[in-house]
């Protein structure tokens, strides 16, 4: 394996790491100025503003679990 594919597989092994980070960052960058975030918590919608509080926005159906490989038929 060159050099260039073992950097390459290590990358992509940890984009989800990267991406979680990036994720946590803009959350907290966001509050920092002064802006509200949208959180979804087991079907509820709440908008978190910078001094911490939570405000309902929606509520809707909590998510459902399904299965790897699963299909639905939409109707």
């Amino acid at each position: 394996m060159t050099p260039n594919e073992q950097s390459m597989r290590f990358l992509e092994e940890h984009i989800p790491d990267l991406a979680a980070s990036a994720l946590t960052q803009a959350y907290w960058q966001t509050l920092a100025s002064g802006n509200s975030v949208l959180e979804s918590d087991n079907g509820i919608i709440y908008e978190v503003l910078p001094d911490g509080t939570r405000k309902v926005v929606k509520t809707s159906v909590p998510p459902s679990v399904v299965q790897a490989g699963a299909r639905r038929v939409i109707p």
